[in-house]
């Protein structure tokens, strides 16, 4: 086992050593990380739902109906009615025929696609998708194909090249983590159409923040009824934990009988479900959240660029701050902490070599005294360093 203590010495000496911070307090706008009060800017937490007393009151609830725990897989003891009030209430939400629950984001990217896919098969990736989606490719045995992203005429060839294959499922994630881009959705599902192809969308940072309705990325672009496969988690915007996909019945119940995630998984605890539930709701009943969320964003943006920073014009919550190296992006992290701004920095393998960046999320509860504390910390260490 001698090689791990290299293995970590050499990750520190390429800035590239990760340690968790402890958080002290919850996931709001203030909260304290390691002893030290910060302005919370790093969370999915997107309409601080987390902190909401209708998503807490829920959780409380079903802990004193249903317990702490689901005892068991959903196929054997751990199928409760509240698992089920909540797939119905995902399913109307996304205008689908029905939805199943997964225990996080990452099982159910697994597990739909070594369900959809494999050996003969093509898988057709953006190659910035999540790593649970490059993970789950590599698991089902079906040749994988990696197109540059938002490269839609890359995509075209890979699709016009892999016509022997038996099925050929197209993979995106609906918003970009790291880069706060959206997957170009109307081209890919022309180009499906036009190739026999299926579409699977990870709407992890869509779902609750994007759409007229807050139902995600494929709503936004108008196209419900046109992706076979949507995926979204219910613990970023949602504010509680776990992972559905919604689709045709059909779909539904093929998953239940073959993916292995969620076969052989224990089901989402009834405190997890019933916050979600809470949440759901709070988004079909509360699009004021949605639009305070959206102002904080472009004004939190627009500022940033303003002061002198990298960062693209996308539209979204998710706000990177491009750096490049590795190193200089953790000293400006280290400056903003020091600051009282939690915004960590994010280095390969998370992204590519070259691009590291400070990664700015806003949530709809900051105030704008809150940014503008924010943006005067950013201001110093920018300048400190040289960046700005």
């Amino acid at each position: 086992m001698d090689f791990l203590a290299n293995e970590l010495k050499e990750l520190e000496h390429k800035g590239l050593y990760r340690q968790a911070r402890r958080l002290d307090g919850p996931q709001s706008p203030r909260t304290v990380i390691e002893g030290k009060e910060c302005l919370l800017l790093s969370s999915n937490n997107y309409l601080g739902l987390t902190e909401h007393p209708d998503v807490k009151k829920a959780a409380k609830e079903a802990i004193e109906r249903w317990g702490a725990g689901a005892g068991g897989s959903r196929l054997t003891t751990g199928n409760y009615a509240l698992h089920e009030e909540l797939e119905q209430e995902i399913a109307s939400f996304k205008k689908s025929a029905g939805a199943v629950l997964f225990g996080t984001g990452y099982m159910a990217n697994l597990g739909v696609i070594q369900a959809l896919a494999g050996r003969g098969d093509a898988i057709i990736s953006d190659e910035l998708n999540h790593a649970s989606i490059i993970d789950g490719a590599r698991l089902s045995r079906a040749e994988v194909k990696v197109y540059r992203h938002r490269d839609t005429g890359h995509l075209e060839e890979i699709l016009a090249e892999s016509r022997d294959n038996r099925r050929r499922l197209i993979v995106t994630d609906g918003v970009f983590s790291m880069d706060g881009d959206l997957a170009l959705l109307p081209d890919i599902v022309v180009l499906a159409e036009r190739y026999s192809a299926m579409v699977m969308v990870d709407d992890a940072h869509g779902t609750g923040v994007f759409g007229r309705r807050g139902t995600g990325s494929v709503e936004h672009f108008g196209l419900e009824g046109k992706i076979q496969v949507q995926i979204g988690t219910l613990s970023k915007a949602l504010g509680s934990a776990g992972a559905y996909v919604a689709g045709t019945r059909e779909l539904v119940d093929y998953l239940k009988n073959k993916a292995r995630s969620f076969i052989f998984s224990t089901a989402p605890p009834p405190a997890a479900v019933g916050a979600a539930l809470a949440a759901m709701r709070i988004v079909q009943r509360q699009p004021d959240i949605r639009q305070q969320l959206w102002r904080n964003a472009r004004y939190l943006r627009g500022e940033l660029k303003g002061l002198g920073y990298n960062v693209p014009a996308y539209e979204s919550p998710i706000i990177p701050i491009f750096i490049g190296d590795a190193a200089e992006t953790m000293r400006l992290a280290r400056e903003l902490h020091d600051g009282g701004v939690f915004a960590p920095g994010i280095r390969p393998p998370t992204v590519p070599q070259g691009t590291s960046r400070i990664r700015v999320t806003v949530m709809a509860a900051h105030t704008l005294e809150d940014l503008d504390r924010a943006l005067l910390v950013f201001d110093r260490a920018g300048r400190r360093l040289g960046i700005i």
